[in-house]
């Protein structure tokens, strides 16, 4: 498009902003006409995108980091022909698929939700990863920020990363408008400022002005042919740029305009302008064909094996099993044991480095391009990347999250590296599932099992070595649980996970050497439960004993509880779980201490079956 066509296509994303704003009665067209003129230069003479073949591997990548920006996104999807003028004006309705905030569960070319600023760039720099280092293809990764969100640490994690990695495939579009939602930006429209940033992390920058198409244009040229270095365009832009009433003042963030039709009419009136969108170029990658058979590693019962171990040796043969399974660690591969797969599969590794952010967000990337990562880091140390966790579900992403070092058992380190709330986080996912194996013959086959399962996959792993007490061919259905000790004289059920599993064996031992009967269930599927096995151990014995290496609040014993939700009785339950703040000691120092090893496991089983026989 010529410069008269830029100018006119813009104003017409601004009036469709208003508009669906407008319908809504709610919004950000503010937020939108700002960078009305850098979506509309790149939608009609750079952006390579075949909007009925959302998937053709030659499109370019578009991330919308600014979220709330949305009606500026669904105007150009109109601008497109890919929504109608009817369908624009459902905006933020129910069963609309332009809701107020983009996401890809309903829209195929949306691809990772946003709208908790700092995570566009993030995720932006794995797609442009999985283009640079896997899919080998030539496709762009444009992502459109606002300078609010450059607060956020994670846009910083993501610029070193990219600048690390030589990301000449990623191009950040900032909407530097200087406001925020209550007021001025920290550094207002001071573009050196955030160009000094960029540049620091090894990024090319251009500064322009926003509202120039013409210099725009220019800027989309000179980082499509930069090379080496991932390209910054810092626009000077104005917030409600076009109408008197709302242009660069403060206040009216996230509010539709109060004199639409006037605004419209200032805009230059309704225009049903019509973009033909650059065809991708020809493009084919290859992709991963799964070997007939995984050679998964086995280990024989009784050998001492550490659940991290199994884990890394397990994601090597995945690796070599399926050639779709990529690993992203926070450098502690050598620790968590990601190592074993980057020893043997280096091409589909990608080293985070001590930045959790960017290493979840980069598996959401890796996820939307049709990779299957798995992420792995100390337990302790994903809470930081809680929010992107929360986001990829949003986004419908399919990724796999390990955590190592988890609970008291780690030891001397002390509290600050132990994981002790990771289970309750990743069950309140929606459509989660958690996984907490006790052995490594259980880890090996669950790690596989993930591999096939859809949304956001937690498995949670040990530092010390544990017996294996299940043969190499065992199967653990995900829902399922084992239960270890059964009788039909059983007094009562001892319900555990991981490490507490060996704990809860060697006190149903020694309770049976005293003449009480105890049924061991072995919960390694915390999210989705056995709720039939548990329903029948607690009608068979009456009373239940979850033991856990976690906080009392959200983990296995409200796993438990999650059985008995359905109106039914809810029977006897007692919870053995960490409720101390933990120092340094041996790992049976800290188990004993906090009431979870096998001493105060039959203690606790001793006086309830007491109490039961009090008449």
């Amino acid at each position: 498009m010529n410069t008269g066509e830029l100018v006119e296509l813009a104003q017409q994303l601004r009036v469709d902003s208003v508009r669906a704003s407008a319908a809504a009665g709610s919004g950000h067209p503010t937020s939108s006409m700002s960078a009305a003129d850098l979506m509309a230069v790149l939608l009609a003479n750079h952006f390579r995108y075949d909007f009925d073949r959302p998937a053709h591997p030659g499109n370019d990548r578009f991330v919308l980091s600014k979220g709330h920006a949305s009606p500026l996104l669904y105007a150009a999807y109109k601008a497109a022909g890919a929504v109608d003028d009817e369908e624009l004006l459902t905006f933020r309705k129910l069963d609309s698929r332009l809701e107020g905030h983009p996401t890809p569960r309903k829209l195929p070319w949306v691809e990772t939700a946003t709208g908790s600023l700092g995570q566009g760039l993030p995720v932006g720099v794995g797609i442009a990863l999985s283009g640079k280092r896997l899919d080998r293809s030539d496709y762009r990764v444009w992502v459109l920020c606002g300078d609010s969100e450059l607060a956020e640490g994670s846009i910083w994690e993501a610029a070193e990363h990219a600048g690390h990695e030589h990301l000449d495939n990623l191009t950040a579009i900032v909407d530097v408008n200087r406001l925020g939602q209550r007021g001025p930006t920290r550094h207002g429209h001071d573009l050196d400022a955030y160009a000094r940033r960029f540049q620091a992390f090894g990024w090319h920058t251009v500064e322009v002005d926003g509202h120039d198409v013409d210099a725009i244009d220019r800027a989309y040229g000179e980082a499509a042919s930069t090379k080496g270095q991932p390209t910054a365009i810092l626009a000077r832009t104005l917030k409600g740029k076009g109408v008197a009433d709302v242009e660069d003042r403060e206040g009216l963030h996230g509010k539709p305009l109060k004199n639409a039709d006037d605004a419209i009419e200032e805009l230059g009136g309704v225009r049903d302008l019509r973009v033909q969108v650059h065809e991708p170029p020809a493009a084919r990658i290859l992709h991963a064909v799964r070997a007939g058979h995984l050679d998964l590693p086995g280990w024989d019962t009784g050998e001492e094996v550490a659940t991290r171990d199994a884990y890394g040796q397990a994601l090597a043969a995945l690796g070599t099993g399926r050639g779709d399974v990529v690993a992203l660690d926070g450098e502690v591969g050598d620790s968590t044991r990601t190592e074993y797969f980057a020893k043997e599969h280096a091409d589909r590794y990608f080293e985070c480095y001590i930045a959790e952010q960017q290493m979840v967000a980069a598996a959401v990337g890796l996820a939307a391009r049709g990779w299957v990562p798995y992420a792995g880091t100390f337990a302790a140390f994903l809470t930081r990347a809680y929010d992107f966790v929360r986001m990829a579900s949003i986004s419908g992403a399919g990724i796999n999250l390990v955590g190592s070092h988890a609970g008291v058992a780690i030891g001397q380190d002390g509290p600050s590296q132990m994981g002790l709330e990771d289970l309750a986080m990743m069950r309140a996912i929606h459509g989660s599932t958690v996984l907490y194996p006790c052995d490594a013959n259980q880890t090996a086959r669950l790690i596989a099992r993930m591999a096939d399962l859809d949304g956001i996959r937690y498995l949670r792993t040990g530092r010390g070595e544990s017996p294996v007490i299940y043969g190499a061919d065992e199967e653990f259905p995900i829902g399922g649980s084992k239960v270890l000790r059964f009788s039909q004289s059983d007094r009562l059920t001892v319900v555990a996970a991981g490490v507490t599993v060996h704990e809860a064996l060697k006190a149903a031992e020694a309770l049976e050497q005293e003449g009480i009967r105890v049924r061991v269930v072995d919960l390694y599927s915390v999210k989705p439960v056995d709720r039939d096995t548990l329903r029948q151990a607690a009608e068979d014995t009456g009373c239940l004993l979850t033991v856990e290496d976690h906080r009392e609040e959200g983990g296995l014993g409200d796993a438990v509880l999650d059985a008995f939700t359905d109106g039914r009785p809810v029977p006897r339950l007692v919870r053995l779980a960490v409720r101390t703040m933990p120092g340094s000691a041996s790992p049976e120092e800290q188990l004993h201490a906090a009431g979870i090893d096998a001493e105060s496991i039959a203690a606790a089983a001793r006086l309830l079956v007491e109490q039961a026989i009090v008449p």
